[in-house]
């Protein structure tokens, strides 16, 4: 038989997948000690979704695998003005304590390892945060969640309105606009002034050229009083 050796072609991912950590634990048992891995994974679509979840198994493959599972399962809406958070937060959970501030566009994403994968992965483009507990990278990730969580939380209760990308996008298109209408206004003006400036130098030539006519009546009074 022909083996059918065509192959898909590959198809864009639906969500991105980041491994922040993967550890290696041990179990007792009556029979010893038994061996697996965890994996620490961060999920999402670059839009506003974003999961975090861990997966523990025989091989690192497997819990990888399980993380992502549980990420998806666990996926939650984080609400953007914009490219950026709508307000600060501080959050604190278990040792993890981390402090995310809004940022105007063009700023970047000013944050850690751990707190820059959950943040870029949910589609915050502009943001400034900051670890301000523990360092281990699970309690960041864990605490970056809850604070993503909490805005979520806040907004909804509140009903606080919020601005897409696109109205963003069409404001600065109007911004650009305008400083190009300026920037041809300026280019043009410059043309007539040379004309004023040249008159300005014949002015002040003439002020400074010396008066003949006073010097010649001068002379002419010296030669009367010598007669």
């Amino acid at each position: 038989m022909a083996r059918n050796n065509s192959r898909r072609p590959n198809q864009p991912k639906e969500f991105d997948e980041k491994v922040i950590k993967i550890s290696r634990v041990s179990k007792k048992t009556k029979g010893g000690n038994q061996i697996g891995f965890s994996a620490l994974v961060v999920v999402g679509d670059r839009k506003g979704k974003v999961g975090v979840g861990l997966g523990k198994a025989g091989d690192v493959l497997s819990a990888i695998q399980k993380g992502i599972k549980k990420a998806k399962q666990k996926m939650i809406v984080v609400p953007l003005d914009g490219t950026t958070i709508p307000f600060a937060v501080t959050v604190k959970r278990g040792a993890g304590k981390v402090m995310l501030k809004p940022a105007s566009k063009g700023t970047g994403v000013i944050a850690g390892g751990p707190v820059r994968a959950v943040v870029e992965v949910a589609g915050v483009r502009d943001v400034v945060a900051k670890i301000l507990g523990s360092e281990n990278q699970a309690s960041s990730v864990h605490a970056t969640f809850k604070a993503l969580k909490h805005i979520a939380d806040l907004v909804k209760i509140k009903g606080i309105k919020l601005r897409s990308i696109a109205e963003i996008e069409r404001e600065e298109r109007e911004k650009m606009a305008a400083l190009q209408a300026e920037a041809k206004e300026k280019a043009e003006a410059p043309k007539e002034a040379p004309k004023k400036t040249e008159s300005k130098a014949k002015v002040s030539s003439e002020k400074t050229a010396p008066k003949k006519v006073k010097k010649s009546t001068s002379t002419k009074k010296t030669s009367k009083s010598k007669k």
